[in-house]
């Protein structure tokens, strides 16, 4: 692994010191929770690891803000939303001064939404929606928690270089078309359709003193898909954590959050061994884990001065379905049930269909959210799974030395291609629920944020 690290600026001692509180709330639903992340019926059978609501908030000169992330899947919008409003009303913290953000683990369970392409039933469909209607009240637990918590702090920032683990998963074939997931050893790949993100960005806390680790924040571009099965586990990002607590305490708390890994995955065609265990998880996540090591062991303290705070949603227009396409896409999902009934983009397709439908014409919103630390530290939320494209594009053009996107964020609005591939087709653009160019909208957004929140920063010195 190669670093690209900050160099450390000398500059006024901040006007007041940085603080940060952490929280976590177990949010590990009971054996026989329906899981999600696929496009058939699964059900958990037992707990590998537990999964989590984290919290961090931090606070400088009288602006606090709060980062927050779930093991889960995705996390749908109304429920952001509620728990806005809870810690709102609790605390006094704006919602727009509030990202919430899931690490997109396969191996969790269903959120329900109206409608759900999982079409639950009985038991099940009960068991999801428990689950469900108690994710706000426990995601507003952890942020008051934290809140509660706050102690000063020292931030050190610095951006690893990770690139052993991660592939793009789509793929352009002998015969022109593109492939995804086209199998390992596949002769017919001509090759990659995409580039990864290779950054490691790490935010590190310590006490003022320098004598006690106290937090660290990653994040890290690469689809959480790695352990299959029917056990509840959050994935790789576990074994980061479980590597982090090993090194500074079981007292630390690790924070992960997704990058820009809609077109990501681990798995390396060109090696001809199964990479889909829980044990191919723990190599992913003790090599992440050894990398935040690293990349803390070299990184400068920040100063962060003041912390910023910019949000902007934009909407989106949903399409006009014939009745035909509605009847066919209802029939298409109830086959949910019945493994291979129906082919697999037919049922991504049917998802899209009958979810954009219920909207009745009602427009999409997309929120990007940027909160500033210094003039160093950036971190930009995006409300889907966006390209790794744009985690690169986004990451050059930004004037924050360390620029991190969160996917995934204040929203679920699936894959979030770029616009060559709404042309070349398959699964990604398939499911989309945004319409071909909402992702260069949603990074321009984030860049001209970025830009003013720079401009403000530079005015204010």
């Amino acid at each position: 692994m190669s670093m690209v690290i900050l160099t450390a600026v000398a500059a006024r001692a901040p006007a007041q010191q940085l603080k940060l509180g952490v929280s976590q709330v177990d949010i590990t639903p009971p054996v026989g929770a329906p899981l999600a992340g696929y496009y058939y019926k699964r059900n958990a059978e037992g707990v590998h690891d537990p999964l989590h609501v984290k919290a961090m908030v931090l606070e400088q000169g009288g602006v606090k803000i709060a980062l927050v992330a779930l093991d889960l899947v995705s996390l749908p919008r109304d429920i952001v939303e509620s728990a806005r409003t809870m810690v709102q009303q609790r605390i006094a913290l704006a919602p727009d001064h509030v990202m919430i953000s899931a690490t997109h683990a396969h191996t969790t369970p269903v959120i329900l939404t109206d409608p759900s392409r999982y079409n639950l039933e009985g038991n099940d469909k009960q068991i999801a929606q428990l689950y469900t209607d108690s994710l706000a009240g426990k995601i507003a637990d952890a942020i008051v928690q934290a809140n509660a918590n706050l102690q000063p702090v020292e931030m050190r920032a610095g951006v690893g270089k990770e690139t052993t683990l991660s592939f793009n998963r789509r793929f352009f074939m002998k015969d022109g078309s593109i492939g995804w997931n086209p199998g390992k050893l596949n002769p017919k790949i001509a090759g990659p359709a995409g580039p990864v993100d290779p950054g490691l960005p790490v935010l590190y806390f310590e006490s003022p003193d320098g004598n006690k680790p106290l937090a660290a924040y990653v994040n890290f571009g690469l689809h959480q898909d790695t352990t299959g099965g029917v056990n509840i586990s959050a994935d790789f990002s576990y074994t980061i954590g479980e590597v982090l607590k090993l090194v500074n305490g079981p007292g630390f708390f690790p924070m992960f959050t997704i990058g820009a890994a809609g077109n990501v995955a681990h798995l390396d065609v060109s090696r001809p061994e199964a990479q889909r265990s829980y044990q191919e998880a723990a190599r992913i996540g003790a090599v992440l884990g050894g990398d935040v090591l690293q990349v803390i062991e070299a990184a400068p303290k920040v100063n962060v001065s003041q912390i910023r705070v910019s949000d902007e949603i934009l909407q989106f227009p949903v399409p006009h379905f014939t009745q035909e396409e509605i009847d066919w896409a209802t029939r298409t999902q109830a086959t949910y049930n019945t493994p291979k009934a129906a082919p697999f983009l037919d049922l991504v397709k049917a998802a899209r269909v009958l979810e954009l439908n219920a909207r009745h014409g009602k427009p999409l919103e997309a929120e990007v959210q940027v909160f500033t630390l210094g003039d160093k530290v950036a971190l930009v939320s995006f409300p889907g799974e966006m390209f790794a494209e744009f985690g690169l594009q986004l990451k050059e053009d930004s004037p924050f030395p360390i620029t991190i996107p969160v996917e995934l964020a204040n929203g679920a609005l699936v894959y979030i291609p770029n616009r060559i591939a709404y042309e070349e087709g398959n699964y990604e653009p398939t499911a989309a629920r945004l319409p071909e160019g909402a992702g260069e909208k949603l990074v321009d957004s984030a860049l001209h944020q970025l830009l003013k929140l720079f401009q403000e920063n530079s005015n204010a010195h």
